[in-house]
């Protein structure tokens, strides 16, 4: 009898390209760019085997996050409305905040973090994370948890 699924959250840097040309050609399928499995792969550089492979395995972040929590981590410089700045980041993405926890801010810098509930309204949860990881005095932004 197989073990309970596991699931790994990487980088994009950390995955193999074969994985992220089969999540492109989904892409390319499902918006209707191209029209069959073996158009979407050709267009890609892909095996059709390769995509039979993996296709049930890879996916983007935001598509397996939809009504799930997720707690973030990172660190804040002590700059007025920087905390809020980084709520209105969240908020934008559609996604709902649960709960703040800001510690109290030491050599100018506080540890914070946030329980987010992905809604199906929520956009794509990796563009939140880069948007939180360029803004200036945000640092380390990591996801502890996904319940």
């Amino acid at each position: 009898m197989a073990g309970p699924t596991k699931y790994f959250v990487v980088t994009k840097k950390a995955v193999p390209e074969v994985l992220l040309k089969v999540v492109e050609a989904k892409r390319l399928l499902e918006s209707g760019k191209a029209a069959t499995i073996q158009e979407a792969v050709d267009r890609i550089g892909i095996s059709r085997s390769s995509f039979y492979k993996y296709k049930d395995d890879i996916f983007p972040f935001h598509d397996n996050s939809q009504g799930k929590t997720i707690t973030l981590s990172m660190q804040i410089d002590d700059e007025p409305g920087l905390l809020s700045d980084v709520l209105q980041v969240i908020a934008h993405s559609g996604a709902n905040i649960l709960t703040i926890h800001q510690s109290i801010p030491i050599n100018g810098v506080a540890a914070v973090s946030l329980s987010v509930q992905v809604l199906q309204t929520t956009g794509d949860i990796s563009d939140m994370l880069d948007e939180l990881e360029n803004r200036n005095g945000v640092h380390g932004v990591k996801i502890l948890a996904k319940e």
